[in-house]
């Protein structure tokens, strides 16, 4: 409503082991994701529990705050901004579109915090442990650390959803600023 833009929130679509998108098909193994295509958000109902398993992230807030990431891809796709980048990167080594990328990762982490941040503001919902239950969540999902659990070690260059410290620091200042001006790490 303050940048004078009608939001139309996307579908949520939970599925078992695949599915089908306007984006293709995909399996769990690629975790949630939104499809700008049909402006579905898709996450596999075995994620969760994996996320607590396989990483140790678990509690309602690190929930929802991967389900606010990815309606934080629909608010880019909402203001031009996936779309541009999307561009970008179709003309770029795979270097370059990995860092356009993690913009784009941290970006819907910062409008994942903006969620929380308003959310918290007219329902009071963040309890205590909440804020460290996402910033464990969003420490765990960061590439350095997926990368050096999987093989012992991190590739900078291949990163496409940014580090552990880029996704706690975003995440942190949308909540603490709630302020959607932003649209770019530039």
């Amino acid at each position: 409503q303050k940048m004078g833009r009608k939001y139309t929130p996307p579908t949520l679509v939970l599925f078992t082991s695949s599915v089908q998108s306007a984006c293709g098909g995909a399996t769990s193994a690629v975790g949630p994701f939104y499809c700008s295509a049909d402006q579905k958000l898709y996450i596999d109902l075995s994620f969760f529990s994996n996320m607590k398993s396989q990483l140790g992230a678990d509690g309602d807030f690190a929930y929802a705050y991967v389900i606010a990431h990815e309606v934080g891809h629909h608010v880019e796709n909402m203001l031009g901004i996936l779309g541009k980048a999307h561009e970008q990167m179709a003309q770029m080594n795979s270097t370059e579109a990995n860092k356009v990328s993690v913009k784009l990762e941290l970006l819907a982490d910062y409008y994942a915090g903006v969620w929380a941040h308003y959310d918290n503001e007219e329902y009071q919902s963040l309890e205590d442990g909440d804020l460290e239950e996402a910033i464990r969540c969003a420490e765990v999902i960061g590439d350095n650390y997926l990368q050096k659990k999987a093989r012992g070690y991190s590739q900078p260059e291949t990163f496409t959803h940014g580090t552990s410290e880029q996704r706690m620091k975003w995440l942190k200042l949308g909540i603490e600023t709630g302020d959607m001006s932003r649209t770019t790490f530039e």
